[in-house]
C-alpha cells in the first residue's frame, strides 16, 4: 500500500482568530504535513465560536503570503457563498501568492442557520446543486480558457459574455479541485466530471467504501480512469501517548473517548496507524485530520513524529 499523505483541517468558525490559524499552519509546514485545510463556514454549530468567523480565502491569502511549501485548501466553500465569478479570481489571486498550492474545495452548502445570520439566500437542496454544478463549471472554464480568448456561459444562474478569464492561476490548467460528500448520484456524478479530488468526512469504513465504489463507477460511466482521482478521508484527531493524555485532549474538545475511537482518528499512535491504513486499504491516499483544538500544537507534533513515519 503506498504511503498516506496526512494534512490538518481546522474548523475555525468553532473559534479562531487568524493568528491562531497562521500558528498551526505553519507548524503544520515545519512538522512536515501535507496540507493546512480549513473550514468555510460563517457559524459555530456547537459553541460561541469567540471571536467570530473568519473568511475563508482572506484567511488563506494571508497564510500564503507567511508560509512556503505547505499546500493550502478548503474544505469546503459553499456555492451558496460566493458568485463563481468572483470565486475564480480569488482562488486565482491566492493561488499566485502562494506560488501555486492552493486546492479548491467546493461544495452545495448544507448549515441553513449560517445563511440566514449573514443574509446568504438558502434555496432547496436541488437548486444548490444546480448551482454547484454550474459553478464548477464556470470557475473550471474561466481558468482553463487561454489567455487572449474570452469564455462564456449560457448558464440559468450564472450566465456569463465574453469573460476575459482573467487572471490565470499559477498552477496548470488549474488549481486542484476537491469535491466531497455522501450523496448517491450527483455528488459521484459531480466528482467524476470535475474533480482531482473525492472526499469523504467523518464516516465509517463501510460508507467509505460505498461511496468510494459509487465515485469509481460514476468515473467510469463518465469515460475517465477512476483511479485518475485522488480519494480521501477526514477524521478527528485525538491522540496521546497515554490513556490519560487520550482522555485529556478528548475532554477539551467535547468527546467521548471510546466514540472518538470509533468514529475517528484517536487512540495511542499504533491505534491511528491501524485505523488510518484501513482507510488506506479502501484506496485512501490522503487523511485530512480535524484539529479542534488550535492551541494544542504538541498534539501535531506528536502525529508527526510517531505516526507520519509508520504510514
Amino acid at each position: 500500500m503506498p504511503a498516506i499523505e496526512l494534512r490538518v483541517f481546522t474548523e475555525p468558525q468553532q473559534g479562531a482568530t487568524y493568528d491562531d490559524l497562521l500558528r498551526v499552519a505553519q507548524a503544520a509546514e515545519t512538522l512536515g504535513y501535507g496540507a493546512f485545510f480549513r473550514s468555510d463556514h460563517y457559524l459555530a454549530m456547537n459553541s460561541e465560536g469567540l471571536p467570530g468567523p473568519t473568511d475563508a480565502w482572506i484567511t488563506l491569502a494571508g497564510i500564503a503570503r507567511e508560509t512556503s511549501t505547505i499546500r493550502l485548501g478548503t474544505l469546503v466553500t459553499s456555492a451558496t457563498f460566493r458568485y463563481p465569478g468572483p470565486l475564480a479570481i480569488s482562488v486565482a489571486q491566492v493561488d499566485a501568492m502562494s506560488g501555486g498550492r492552493v486546492d479548491l474545495g467546493l461544495g452545495a452548502g448544507w448549515f441553513e442557520d449560517e445563511h440566514k445570520a449573514y443574509g446568504i439566500p438558502f434555496p432547496a437542496l436541488g437548486e444548490r446543486f444546480d448551482k454547484l454544478e454550474e459553478s464548477l463549471a464556470v470557475i473550471t472554464g474561466l481558468w482553463e480558457t487561454p489567455v487572449g480568448q474570452t469564455f462564456s456561459h449560457d448558464g440559468k444562474h450564472f450566465p456569463i459574455t465574453d469573460s476575459p478569464a482573467l487572471p490565470k492561476p499559477v498552477q496548470s490548467p488549474r488549481p486542484p479541485i476537491l469535491i466531497g460528500g455522501g450523496g448517491k448520484k450527483r455528488t459521484p456524478a459531480l466528482a467524476a466530471k470535475y474533480a482531482d479530488e473525492f472526499n469523504i468526512p467523518f464516516a465509517s469504513l463501510d460508507a467509505t467504501a460505498t461511496q468510494f465504489e459509487r465515485v469509481r463507477a460514476a468515473a467510469t460511466v463518465a469515460g475517465r480512469d477512476p483511479e485518475s482521482l485522488v480519494y480521501s478521508a477526514a477524521l478527528v484527531l485525538c491522540c496521546g501517548k497515554s490513556e490519560d493524555e487520550i482522555a485529556r485532549r478528548a475532554a477539551v474538545i467535547g468527546r467521548q473517548v471510546s466514540e472518538l475511537r470509533e468514529n475517528g482518528a484517536a487512540g495511542s499512535p499504533a491505534e491511528l496507524v491501524d485505523k488510518i491504513g484501513r482507510f488506506g486499504e479502501l484506496g485512501a491516499s490522503r487523511v485530512y485530520l480535524q484539529m479542534l483544538d488550535l492551541s494544542d500544537l504538541d498534539h501535531l507534533e506528536l502525529v508527526a513524529s510517531e505516526v507520519v513515519p509508520q504510514l
